[in-house]
C-alpha cells in the first residue's frame, strides 16, 4: 500500500503541476491574444487633391476676373489684326539682327525679300519671281502712279540689295541702316489708307 500511496501522490503532484501549467499556459495565452490583433483595413487618409484642386480652380477664377477687369480699363489692347504695312514693318524690326558686316548678305536677301513680298499683296504686281530689271521695267510700262512715283527709290534699294546678294558686297552697318530706313520709308509712304 505504501507503493500504492507514493503513485497516487506522484500522480497528484504531476496532475498538479500539470493543472498549474495548463492554467498559466491559459492566462499567457489570454495575455498574447490581447497583444495580437487581426489585420484591418487601411485607414482613411483625408484627401489632399480635393484641397489642391480647389485652390486651383480658385486661382483660375482669380486670373480670370483680374484678366477681364484689366480689358475692361484698357479697351485699345484688345486684339486686333495688323494691316499690311504694320506686319511689313514688323518684319523689317525682326531682320535688324542680321545688321552685321559678317550677315550682310543675309540682310540684304532678307530686306529684298520683305519688300518684293510687300509690294506683291500691296500692288498686285509679281515682284518675287522677276529679277530687278525685270521688276523695274515692267514699273515703266504699268499703271500703277504710286509704284511709278517710287521707282527710283525701288531701283536704288533692290540693286543695292542684288549687290550685296550676288556680287558677295559687304556693306557697313551705317549702310544697312540707310537700307532699312529706305525700306520703311517706302512702306510708310505705301501704305494702304486707314479705314474709316
Amino acid at each position: 500500500m505504501k507503493a500504492a500511496a507514493c503513485v497516487r501522490r506522484a500522480v497528484r503532484s504531476s496532475v498538479g503541476s500539470v493543472l498549474l501549467a495548463i492554467a498559466l499556459a491559459g492566462g499567457a495565452i489570454a495575455k498574447v491574444e490581447e497583444d495580437i490583433r487581426d489585420i484591418r483595413g487601411p485607414k482613411a487618409v483625408p484627401t489632399a487633391p480635393s484641397v489642391v484642386l480647389a485652390a486651383l480652380v480658385g486661382a483660375l477664377l482669380v486670373m480670370l476676373c483680374a484678366a477681364y477687369a484689366w480689358r475692361h480699363r484698357h479697351p485699345g489692347a484688345r486684339h486686333r489684326n495688323l494691316t499690311l504695312s504694320e506686319q511689313t514693318l514688323e518684319r523689317l524690326e525682326a531682320i535688324r539682327p542680321l545688321m552685321r558686316p559678317t550677315t550682310a548678305r543675309e540682310f540684304g536677301m532678307a530686306a529684298s525679300e520683305v519688300i518684293r513680298s510687300y509690294i506683291e499683296r500691296r500692288f498686285d504686281v509679281i515682284a518675287t519671281q522677276r529679277t530687278t530689271e525685270e521688276f523695274l521695267q515692267t514699273l515703266l510700262q504699268g499703271s500703277n502712279e504710286t509704284l511709278t512715283r517710287h521707282r527710283t527709290l525701288l531701283a536704288e534699294f533692290l540693286q543695292q540689295c542684288d549687290f550685296v546678294k550676288f556680287a558677295g558686297a559687304s556693306l557697313a552697318v551705317t549702310d544697312m541702316q540707310a537700307l532699312l530706313q529706305s525700306a520703311r520709308g517706302f512702306v510708310l509712304q505705301t501704305a494702304e489708307p486707314a479705314a474709316a
